[in-house]
């Protein structure tokens, strides 16, 4: 189906949003995501014309939104220099990295970089649905700057009693903004100090391979099945 581009804008250092009129028969679950493709770009390479991204606007909102980290690459180039009202072809919605259902269950996600996109649209409709779930977020990054989405997930705070976010930087030596939380990498000490030790908590990473599969390595020591670990790698990004 098609759409048009609506709105873009910056929302971290190299990272932009940008929003799609939601075509009125499109419906999805919070944590799917899209496949853009591009109608006659002016440039193309060989990594071709579609990219696949994760939803981040909450079903509740009114217009889609994908949100990218900008590399120099054909397709980023033309998306970003796309003049609003520009048409697009999308095709979804697609994927099943969804919210459970039992909410005795607590929900660990822990996103780096980028990987925080599906996370905002599943925390944002966990909370318009008022759903009863323990929502825990641990969202690394180098720096605040970096950091998309970093103050509307501490606001968020304030309209879900069940949810608690836990941002991590690791390297704040190159960051001209001040930092009272956590520092490092996600690791068995910090998952120890913000995680339930009771009610089987399901867990879900996205972000790039390298820190998925870290994460994949670090859950299981410490004992968590692989049944209880969902994921999304975040390539090429």
């Amino acid at each position: 189906m098609h759409t048009t581009l609506v709105q873009k804008h910056t929302i971290a250092e190299g990272t932009m949003i940008f929003y799609f009129a939601k075509p009125q028969e499109f419906t999805f679950t919070a944590g799917q995501y899209i496949d853009v493709t591009l109608i006659d770009p002016p440039e193309t390479d060989a990594e071709g014309n579609t990219r696949s991204y994760s939803i981040c606007a909450a079903p509740q909102e009114e217009m889609l939104a994908v949100a990218t980290r900008m590399r120099d690459t054909a397709f980023k180039r033309t998306l970003a220099a796309l003049p609003l009202g520009t048409e697009v072809s999308i095709e979804g919605p697609l994927g099943s990295f969804m919210l459970h259902e039992n909410a005795a269950r607590p929900a660990v996600c822990i996103a780096g970089g980028i990987g925080i996109t599906p996370f905002r649209s599943m925390l944002l409709d966990a909370t318009a649905r008022k759903v009863a779930h323990q929502l825990i977020l641990l969202y690394a990054n180098r720096r605040p700057e970096d950091a998309a989405f970093l103050d509307e997930l501490h606001a968020l705070k304030e309209k879900n009693s069940n949810f608690t976010f836990v941002p991590t930087m690791s390297n704040m030596e190159h960051s001209a903004k001040e930092w009272q939380g956590e520092r490092g990498h996600i690791d068995e000490a910090m998952l120890e100090r913000y995680v339930p030790r009771t009610g089987a908590p399901i867990y879900y990473l996205a972000g790039p391979q390298g820190m998925v599969t870290a994460m994949r390595q670090v859950l299981t020591r410490i004992g968590v099945s692989a049944d209880d670990i969902r994921f999304e790698e975040f390539s090429g990004y």
